[in-house]
């Protein structure tokens, strides 16, 4: 199960399903993952599936005003997991501080150069809900790279600032974590710059204006031109190099991080697909059920592997759109909501209500199930 945002964890939508399946089949095997698409909520996920833990720290926000801000990490296996969002996310400013021309990602290069001082070889970024628009250079500013103005200067934090570069060094403070390894959930397929770039699609609700979207989008041309000019690799058209505001451009060419769908990405990890090709059933789902679900979604990824073993698979939510229903046409074979009575979105959402109705509705679902041995419904002679 995914998290029901707002409402219920990973964890503990898990949980509650577990328990309606053993309400009607006590003696069944049940293999419970914490599951996340690499946005919010994947380092809890990851951290919880993995036994790691949560590394807290203060680093660099989006306005360069400290913000507390943290990462999972797993010792043994010398992995960090960070969510860019923790310190650069959109939730960390109001809506009338967000300006993509001053928002920087030096605070994710901070907890990058933290993790590897904590032995941090290889890393799992989920990108996704930055405020920035600043193509990842903070953040390469933190690791060390330098971004210099004809002053020879560093320039400035935000996206304001990319077309003041005219030279980019790289250090040896840099060159260090060209051994790490960057793993990096990316979901969507936007280049850099351009009408499909980071600033056209994603500029607006980042608090760009529409009149200021040429000159945003123009630096960061000039950024992808000064990088291939003088460090001979190219930036421009890598599918999802657009995605939290350049960051994956960045990962990619600076960092040789691969770019992969956040789903997927989680199921290797925890092994998942191991598991499951001995599975009868398949039970997942998320807090709102609805046509995009098919698009990246946690639900749609393991729907895919499950198709791979003709093994059937359900999801259950906390609310189902009209649209859901197209779900049952992408490698879901039934959907439902757990809903019991009209409620307010409010109440709908309490913590103890959503777990009682959660595994309420699987318990139903199981009983269902159990009916298959009892009744035949005969066939049309």
């Amino acid at each position: 199960m995914d998290s029901f945002k707002g409402s219920i964890s990973s964890l503990k939508a898990n949980q509650s399903v577990s328990d309606g399946i053993k309400s009607v089949y006590p003696h069944a095997e049940v293999r419970a993952f914490p599951m996340a698409d690499g946005g919010e909520g994947t380092v809890e996920t990851l951290v919880d599936g993995m036994d790691g833990i949560h590394v807290n720290l203060e680093v660099t926000g989006p306005l360069g005003a400290p913000v507390s801000a943290s990462y999972g990490y797993l010792g043994s296996e010398k992995l960090a997991i960070i969510e860019v969002a923790a310190a650069c996310g959109l939730p960390l400013l109001a809506k009338s501080e967000l300006d993509p021309f001053a928002t920087t990602t030096y605070g994710v290069g901070e907890l990058i150069c933290h993790a590897y001082n904590e032995g941090a070889r290889k890393y799992i970024i989920g990108l996704g809900g930055s405020a920035t628009n600043d193509g990842g250079v903070g953040m390469l500013q933190a690791l060390g790279f330098e971004f210099l103005d004809e002053d020879g200067a560093e320039i400035g934090y935000g996206g304001g600032s990319l077309q003041d570069i005219v030279q980019i060094r790289l250090t040896p403070e840099a060159d260090k974590f060209s051994d790490c390894e960057f793993r990096v959930a990316c979901d969507v397929s936007n280049v850099l710059y351009g009408e499909n770039g980071a600033t056209y699609v994603f500029g607006p609700q980042k608090g760009a204006k529409e009149e200021s979207l040429p000159e945003l989008d123009a630096g960061m041309k000039h950024y992808a031109e000064m990088t291939f000019e003088q460090l001979g690799f190219d930036i421009s058209n890598i599918e999802g190099g657009g995605a939290a505001g350049g960051l994956g451009a960045a990962f990619h060419g600076y960092l040789g991080g691969m770019l992969q769908s956040g789903v997927d990405l989680v199921m290797e990890v925890l092994g998942v697909k191991k598991v499951m090709k001995n599975a009868n059933l398949v039970i997942t789902g998320e807090g709102r059920l609805d046509a995009q679900t098919s698009m990246g979604k946690v639900p749609a990824g393991l729907a895919a592997v499950a198709a791979e073993y003709r093994i059937p698979v359900i999801a259950v939510g906390g609310s189902l759109t009209d649209d859901a229903y197209e779900l049952n046409n992408a490698g879901i074979d039934a959907v439902f909501s757990i809903q019991s009575s009209p409620m307010s979105i409010e109440e709908a959402m309490q913590d103890e209500l959503t777990r009682f109705n959660l595994e309420k509705t699987v318990g139903q679902i199981m009983r269902v199930l159990k009916l298959n041995a009892k009744v035949e419904i005969p066939s049309p002679s």
